[in-house]
């Protein structure tokens, strides 16, 4: 039997990208207050947790996330371990690693710098996913959005790599 990995952040305790609201959870009907069933309802932006960056996070025109294909989230995938700052040279070495997987999720405290994203981008990767919760810096993240989106690579932001070892996968 093959392992899973759970590499999605739980709702209510998720990272938060600084300035976007907290999810909140509220009970609606409960066994234990007497209601037949339990019910909760919950408000969040889509940008909590575990989420997909889709290009009209950033491209007036772009792709909502029910406009991506589906396939760019499933298949062979690279797990690279970094921290700090991927340069132009660290991404051409993750993507000699993955070894022509066309899906790479970078473990660790990583920032994907605007050279690393122009060479992930020629790659032609169809994924990046990193472990924060914006795949560029924190404090500037539009120019490394805009190389990827626009050449049409999804962003998985968020996902829990903590436990994963370097090496190749298949991603669903």
């Amino acid at each position: 039997m093959k392992k899973i990995i759970d590499s999605s952040q739980e709702i209510f305790t998720c990272a938060v990208y600084p300035g976007d609201p907290v999810p909140e959870k509220q009970t609606v009907y409960s066994t234990g207050a007497g209601d037949l069933y339990n019910l909760t309802s919950f408000a969040m932006c889509a940008h909590n947790g575990t989420h997909i960056d889709a290009p009209f996070h950033f491209l007036h025109n772009g792709k909502t996330v029910d406009q991506i294909d589906l396939a760019y989230f499933v298949g062979d995938c690279y797990v690279a371990r970094h921290e700090g700052d991927v340069t132009a040279t660290d991404a051409e070495e993750i993507l000699k690693k993955a070894n022509g997987a066309e899906r790479i999720l970078i473990a660790g405290k990583a920032t994907v710098t605007a050279e690393a994203a122009e060479v992930f981008a020629a790659g032609e990767i169809k994924l990046l996913g990193n472990e924060g919760q914006t795949v560029g810096p924190a404090d500037a993240p539009m120019q490394v959005h805009l190389i990827l989106l626009r050449r049409g690579i999804a962003l998985l932001e968020g996902i829990v790599l903590d436990k994963v070892p370097e090496g190749q996968y298949f991603l669903s």
